[in-house]
């Protein structure tokens, strides 16, 4: 995985990656694409292959590169859960420290802040339903002459 992390991290890397993304290209297609010389195009197509994100195809003296998708797969993959893990952490804290910033507004204006354990605010959904309940009976027994 990190060959193919190093690999994407050269802009040319890059840029090659997305001439063979769709269709196979030649080598010397790809280096005429650049301002670089023919062989260092080639150390760079050849650092995508080590990657296993390109595929190699030769006929002939000629040699055919494509984007490999199961390459992308994993790094897509590691990339998401990497970046997944350190997502939610991060809403975590940003979420905490909201809830502190709010508890301690409320402290300062001399209310009576009430949080869970969890240090989260405890849920009034009970006393919502309750209240709509109880609305319900009162327009139901007014309807039925109760």
């Amino acid at each position: 995985m990190e060959a193919a992390v190093r690999a994407i991290a050269d802009p040319t890397r890059r840029a090659l990656l997305e001439l063979v993304q769709d269709e196979e290209q030649t080598a010397s297609h790809l280096a005429s694409q650049f301002a670089l010389t023919r062989p260092a195009v080639s150390q760079h197509l050849r650092v995508l292959a080590d990657a296993h994100l390109v595929t190699v195809r030769s006929e002939g003296t000629r040699r055919y590169y494509r984007a490999r998708p199961e390459g992308f797969a994993e790094l897509s993959s590691w990339l998401g859960d990497f970046w997944g893990t350190s997502l939610r952490t991060l809403k975590i804290e940003v979420e905490r420290d909201e809830w502190n910033k709010r508890l301690e507004a409320r402290r300062a204006d001399g209310k009576q802040a009430d949080p869970s354990p969890e240090g989260k605010p405890k849920s009034s959904k009970k006393s919502k339903k309750s209240k709509k309940k109880r609305g319900k009976k009162q327009k139901t027994g007014k309807r039925n002459g109760n």
